[in-house]
């Protein structure tokens, strides 16, 4: 079940960057839009750009928390080496902190 859970975010995700990714591409300065819409593009484009990194990072968490499932690890708590709620992994699989520790 939580492998499943896994890929779904995975798959997810990589829809979210796909997205990301057009709305990153370049101003082109032929693009006939005012200079304030452009400015507007352009800060638009800054915080899309943030967003993809964000993607792209939590893609990579949810693919390396694939390859762990199978460890003795998988799901203990890092610092304090309790389990991790499922509910927990079940929305955030790439946890490696209970809410607990998380919190501090």
């Amino acid at each position: 079940m939580l492998q499943e859970k896994i890929l779904d975010h995975i798959e997810k995700e990589q829809e979210k960057i796909c997205t990301l990714k057009e709305l990153t591409k370049p101003i082109s300065p032929e693009n006939a839009i005012g200079r304030i819409s452009r400015m507007d593009a352009i800060n638009n484009k800054s915080v899309n750009e943030a967003a993809l990194r964000t993607a792209e990072n939590r893609l990579n968490k949810l693919r390396y928390a694939l390859t762990q499932i199978k460890e003795d690890g998988f799901g203990k708590c890092k610092v304090c080496n309790q389990e991790i709620q499922e509910g927990r992994l079940l929305l955030i699989p790439e946890s490696h902190k209970c809410i607990r520790c998380a919190a501090r």
